[in-house]
């Protein structure tokens, strides 16, 4: 077979499999509404859960940073690429989270990837939540350890998996929201049960982070849990991108030290750094506060209406409401149907989700409004008849 045939045969297949991925350009892809072909849909595809990204005082932040620093870093942080910018946005999250160190990485893909690879060798075992994010399950699968998946939320398997004899060290892998359910992990049952055998624990609490807990200081500190390794993202609740890892003194020098895709990798422009600590400092403030709460209720709002509806839903109470509906086909008519009546949707469909657990993914911001989401409950009850 040769390389044209071997790829002409793999998109054929995603083809026939109501599978195939395809991008569309949109003019703004954040906030209450998308506009794409000069047609406006109300979003329900974001994940700017805050309404951030488009937040005066951050965007001017971000101008004043480009101002002082220029667009770029200029290379990595182990050269010339870590600036006072970067310095004082790490100095500002260890702070609100309550950890020795933060280190700031280019993406939460990046930041999961580099942990795992850094951390693990061939004695060791890492044991993971079967729906953990794709970047953490790629890097324990290309990582030296063995990699043993427990099923979705379940700490007794977990345990049962833990207790099972390792010449090295664990390390329990789970997201804090995830992001294709939106329910919680039960952290702290997790974190004991990694406790009692002296395994680490590794929270990515991307859908978390900014929304939920005290300040919006994410899920692990909303259940009282500190987890040895925190990796919180900037793309969803602060309204930007870019990731940071929590974590103690000697665990941050090492990464440092042998985190490849921290070493070797340009660092984020310094104006992107300022931005954060705006997005920061709003999440922080009562304006801060006030946009959970009407999250809140949002999501409150939405989960009454879909409980008269024929639709199967998950035990999410966060911003990711998805609606599964088993077949890509009926998903991806699902979402067509929709748009067609104003709304951007998305149809997620496998391999990103489990077979036959094809699913609209809908996400709620505090940035739609309570008629928004009462419009989308009449679609969705025009669409189950």
């Amino acid at each position: 077979m040769t390389w044209e045939q071997r790829i002409s045969a793999a998109l054929a297949e995603r083809r026939a499999a109501d599978a195939f991925r395809v991008r569309g350009a949109v003019e703004n892809g954040a906030g209450r509404f998308l506009t794409r072909d000069r047609k406006r849909f109300c979003n329900f595809s974001s994940n700017d859960y805050l309404g951030l990204s488009q937040h005066p005082q951050i965007v001017r932040a971000w101008q004043q940073g480009a101002e002082r620093y220029g667009v770029g870093s200029g290379g990595s942080g182990h050269v010339s690429g870590y600036t006072t910018a970067h310095q004082a946005l790490e100095e500002q999250l260890a702070d609100w989270l309550g950890y020795p160190r933060a280190l700031l990485f280019i993406s939460g893909f990046a930041a999961n990837q580099a942990v795992i690879a850094a951390l693990m060798g061939k004695d060791d075992r890492i044991l993971a939540d079967r729906l953990s994010h794709a970047s953490l399950l790629e890097a324990a699968s290309l990582s030296p350890a063995q990699l043993r998946r427990f099923a979705h939320n379940d700490a007794g398997q977990l345990q049962t998996l833990l207790a099972k004899p390792c010449d090295g060290q664990q390390l329990v892998v789970t997201e804090g929201v995830f992001s294709m359910d939106g329910d919680s992990a039960p952290l702290a049952q997790l974190h004991a049960g990694a406790a009692r055998q002296n395994a680490w624990l590794l929270v990515d609490d991307a859908h978390g982070i900014g929304v939920v807990g005290e300040e919006g200081r994410g899920s692990a500190y909303q259940q009282n849990v500190k987890p040895e390794l925190l990796v919180v993202t900037f793309g969803k609740g602060f309204g930007v991108s870019g990731a940071a890892v929590l974590c103690s003194e000697p665990a941050a020098d090492y990464l440092l030290q042998f985190a490849r895709h921290l070493i070797y990798s340009t660092s984020m422009p310094p104006a992107q750094a300022v931005a954060l600590s705006a997005s920061l400092a709003v999440i922080r403030s009562d304006d801060g506060a006030s946009r959970r709460a009407r999250l809140a209720e949002h999501i409150r709002r939405f989960r009454r209406g879909l409980a008269g509806l024929p639709f199967r839903s998950t035990d999410s109470h966060s911003a990711i409401q998805p609606i599964v509906v088993g077949d890509n086909g009926r998903a991806l008519g699902l979402a067509q149907g929709l748009r067609e009546r104003g709304m951007w949707v998305t149809a997620i469909r496998p391999p990103t989700v489990p077979p036959g657990t094809a699913r609209l993914r809908l996400t709620l911001t505090a940035a739609h409004e309570a008629d928004d989401i009462d419009t989308l409950m009449e679609a969705l009850h025009v669409a189950s008849q």
